[in-house]
């Protein structure tokens, strides 16, 4: 994993969040909802580079953590960091999951699951409405560059 330097938490009203984000991103990262599976950006997304958070920016999964899991969702079996993300006991819907968020912001970003692929074991399984990718330099991403 790399290592990336912590920013100060993100802060913002309700009405701030809905000014910078689509409703789709609101009610997903803001709300805690899920998008629906085989609908989100990013799912098929095959080039090198960086997913951040569509809220505060900050960097949370690099595309060499990419794996196709058939979920859905754009799956990854490692953060960039472990302080890149926060986990939190979910006991919605009737069951007990892991919420991951952004540790920036505290967007809602998805869920990790222990029946993802080595080394980790670990999927974690993202909204792709609550990731924006940036392609490394030097490569072209057909899909979701500059998205926001």
């Amino acid at each position: 994993m790399v290592e990336t330097a912590r920013r100060p938490k993100v802060v913002k009203t309700e009405a701030e969040w809905r000014a910078l984000l689509t409703p789709e991103q609101f009610r997903v990262t803001r709300g805690h909802g899920t998008e629906c599976a085989f609908s989100g950006p990013h799912l098929s997304q095959k080039e090198a580079g960086i997913y951040s958070c569509v809220c505060c920016g900050e960097p949370l999964f690099h595309s060499s953590a990419k794996f196709e899991s058939g979920t859905g969702w754009p799956s990854f079996f490692q953060p960039v960091s472990k302080e890149a993300v926060s986990a939190v006991h979910d006991h919605s819907h009737g069951m007990h999951r892991i919420e991951i968020r952004c540790a920036s912001c505290d967007a809602h970003l998805g869920h990790v699951f222990p029946d993802g692929p080595r080394p980790t074991g670990m999927r974690f399984c993202m909204n792709g409405v609550a990731l924006t990718f940036r392609a490394d330099a030097g490569t072209e991403a057909s899909e979701g560059a500059g998205e926001r």
